[in-house]
């Protein structure tokens, strides 16, 4: 490759050959410039390309945030309140009602008085009247939240829950999985030994999640590489994860001006799909493109990068929009296809398991 490092052309060549890129390797990636991006882009969307085809899947739901009282109080959350709402399981069985939704993701602040029967209350009242609807909900920390108030174990809060009819949990809550980072960003939440302990403890009792991790803030590049290599020891280990979420900071909130941070640029963004991409291809395929945080324009871009997947309608995503993000709360159909076919790709509608429905 004309006008690139060597040591970076061997990486990319060792990674189109399905070999593993240890850390030092990945770091060398998120330091790619001119013409090394150009081609770690290349090679992330030709991984993509045989790893996942060329089908851009996407997850018609609904978004319902059943309380925004926490007992938390992380510097880069804006939606949290302590004198705030608790959302009444009538008004939730509504929001579930929205048309021609197959997945409901519910999550909520660390109450500091809802126990795990409440929780399971409300899932039972959704699986009743709508059977078939799919229910992603509750973040690691709101697991150990509800264990910590009813006097469970972790194990014992998820069977529970799987029980009522949890269908899977998002793996949101991870922020960043170095706890120097956790303790000025995030103190009072759980640490990473607890999310990781909650996660494989899911996805050894049969609960899929998702994986996220929150970046442009006060993080190294180091701590991203690590993150997305704790994740993929996990993903080794238990093969519960249904896809890697990565989410750009949004810098409104008292994070963003306590260290004065602008986020992520545009170049960072790419990198983070492109390298994640690489770093977890045939162990994790699905990697999405979230364009609540990226935008429309930025999304689609990504889906040349190593991303496969735009995420979900949403139908009023308030988190980011709390923090200052601009990018909507809801997308169509007729606006994801918008950005696909320019490319020449097919949009399919999918489940939350990544079982592929329907081209829309």
């Amino acid at each position: 490759m004309i006008g690139i490092d060597p040591v970076i052309e061997e990486i990319l060549n060792d990674a189109l050959a399905g070999k593993e890129i240890d850390r030092n390797g990945a770091l060398d990636l998120m330091g790619a410039t001119d013409g090394e991006y150009h081609a770690l882009c290349n090679v992330a969307n030709e991984l993509r390309r045989r790893s996942v085809g060329d089908a851009v899947t996407f997850v018609s739901n609904r978004n319902i945030y059943s309380t925004n009282i926490c007992s938390a109080s992380c510097k880069f959350c804006s939606f949290r309140s302590e004198d705030g709402y608790v959302v009444d399981t009538k008004d939730i069985l509504e929001h579930c009602a929205t048309r021609g939704i197959t997945e409901v993701c519910m999550q909520g602040g660390l109450h500091p008085d809802l126990d795990t029967d409440h929780y399971i209350g409300i899932i039972r009242s959704i699986k009743e009247k709508f059977p078939n609807l799919h229910i992603h909900a509750f973040s690691p920390a709101e697991i150990d939240n509800m264990a910590k108030i009813s006097g469970y174990s972790h194990k014992d809060v998820l069977l529970m829950l799987k029980e009522a009819g949890l269908g899977s949990i998002p793996g949101t809550a991870a922020e960043i999985l170095d706890d120097r980072v956790r303790a000025l960003i995030c103190p009072e939440k759980i640490d990473t030994s607890t999310w990781v302990e909650i996660v494989k403890i899911a996805h050894k009792v049969g609960i899929p999640s998702t994986s996220t991790i929150m970046y442009g803030h006060i993080e190294s590049i180091e701590n991203r590489v690590d993150h997305i290599l704790l994740l993929r020891e996990i993903q080794k280990e238990t093969g519960g994860f249904t896809e890697f979420i990565p989410l750009s900071f949004i810098p409104g909130n008292k994070l963003g001006q306590e260290y004065k941070i602008m986020g992520a640029t545009g170049v960072e963004d790419v990198k983070m799909i492109a390298v994640s991409r690489l770093l977890l291809n045939d162990l994790m395929p699905n990697i999405q493109a979230a364009w609540v945080k990226l935008g429309r324009k930025l999304a689609q871009t990504m889906l040349l990068c190593g991303a496969n997947d735009l995420g979900g309608t949403l139908y009023k995503e308030n988190i980011s929009k709390a923090s200052g993000g601009i990018h909507g709360e809801y997308i169509s159909v007729d606006e994801l296809k918008r950005m696909v076919e320019p490319l020449g790709r097919v949009l399919v509608q999918r489940d939350t398991l990544y079982n592929h429905l329907e081209a829309p």
